[in-house]
C-alpha cells in the first residue's frame, strides 16, 4: 500500500532521511508545555524514536525516528498525554509568544492568552503557503515578532497625570527614546517619537500616567531564503475585537491574493502595500 506522505506531513510527521522514519511534531502553542505533556512526550520518545527530543527555533517540539508502522499509536499515546500533532507545509502553523505581563515585569499585554485565541481561530487553515504568527509582550522583542506573516507586539498608549505627578523626572530618565521633557515641573510627551513601550508607567513611584494596554501588528515578515522585517501599517490596537479583525484581514488578504508557495511578504511585494493597508485599515476602523 503506497504511504501518503502529504497527509503525514500534514498532521506533523515529516519524513528523515532514514526509510520509513519520521520526526514528528508536536503544536505548542506559546511555547508552554504542561509537565503532563512533558511526560507523555519523553515517555513516547524513549519507547517509539531514540530516547530524546529536538527543540526547534518556534518553541516546537519535534520526536524523530518514529516508524511509520508507530505513528497511529504514537498519535494516541500523545493524545492521552494532552498532546497533538503540530502541522507543516501550506497552512497556519503553531502561534508562538513570550510568557507575557503574567510573568515578565516588562510585559503590556497578555501574550498567552492571545496566543491561544489566535491558535484556536486559526491553526492548521490551508492557505497558499505557509502562515506564521509570533507574539511578544513588548519592546524587547524577545520573540522577533517582525519575523512573522503578521506579528503582535504588546504596547502601552500613555497620557500624564499632571495632578499626580511629583516632577521626579524618573520617566524621563528611563525613556530610551528621548520621548519625554521635564519643564517647569511639566512633563511634555513627544508622541511622535514614543514607541508605546510603557516603561514610563512602570517606573513612576505615584501612578502620574493613565496607561492603555495595546497591539502593534505588523505584515509580511520572513526569515530564511529571503530576511525582512513585517511592515507596520496601523496605528495601535486597543481591543481584542479590533485585533481579531485586522488579523482576519490579513490572513484573507493572502488567501485571497497569494500564488501557490508564495509566502505574505511577496503577495504583499507584488499586490502593493498600498491595497493591503486599504484592507487592513478598513478593519481598524470597523
Amino acid at each position: 500500500m503506497a504511504v501518503d506522505y502529504g497527509t503525514l506531513k500534514k498532521g506533523g510527521f515529516m519524513r528523515q532521511k532514514q526509510k520509513n522514519n519520521f520526526s514528528l511534531r508536536i503544536a505548542v502553542v506559546g511555547g508552554t508545555l504542561t509537565v503532563e505533556n512533558l511526560k507523555k512526550i519523553a515517555e513516547v520518545a524513549e519507547e517509539h524514536g531514540e530516547g530524546y527530543v529536538h527543540l526547534t527555533s518556534r518553541q516546537g517540539v519535534e520526536i524523530p525516528f518514529i516508524k511509520l508502522d508507530d505513528i497511529d499509536v504514537v498519535k494516541e499515546e500523545l493524545a492521552e498525554g494532552g498532546c497533538k500533532p503540530g502541522v507543516c507545509g501550506p497552512r497556519v502553523r503553531t502561534v508562538t509568544a513570550c510568557q507575557g505581563n503574567a510573568v515578565c515585569p516588562s510585559g503590556n499585554i497578555d501574550t498567552q492568552d492571545i496566543a491561544k485565541k489566535l491558535d484556536d481561530r486559526y491553526f492548521g487553515r490551508e492557505l497558499p503557503h505557509k502562515f506564521k504568527f509570533g507574539v511578544t509582550g513588548c519592546r524587547n522583542n524577545c520573540l522577533k515578532a517582525e519575523e512573522n506573516d503578521v506579528g503582535i507586539k504588546g504596547a502601552t498608549k500613555v497620557a500624564w497625570k499632571e495632578d499626580a505627578c511629583i516632577s521626579c523626572g524618573l520617566c524621563v530618565k528611563v525613556c530610551r527614546e528621548g520621548a519625554l521633557k521635564l519643564e517647569d515641573g511639566k512633563i511634555t510627551l513627544d508622541q511622535g517619537k514614543c514607541n508605546y513601550c510603557g516603561r514610563c508607567v512602570k517606573s513612576c513611584p505615584t501612578d502620574a500616567w493613565d496607561s492603555q494596554s495595546a497591539y502593534l501588528v505588523s505584515c509580511g515578515g520572513t526569515f530564511g531564503n529571503t530576511i525582512k522585517e513585517g511592515q507596520y501599517m496601523l496605528p495601535p490596537i486597543t481591543s481584542e475585537e479590533q485585533l481579531f479583525r485586522v488579523t482576519d484581514a490579513a490572513i484573507q488578504f493572502f488567501d485571497d491574493h497569494a500564488n501557490a508557495g508564495e509566502r505574505f511578504k511577496f503577495t504583499i511585494d507584488r499586490v502593493g502595500s498600498d491595497k493591503l493597508y486599504k484592507v487592513l485599515k478598513e478593519a481598524y476602523d470597523g
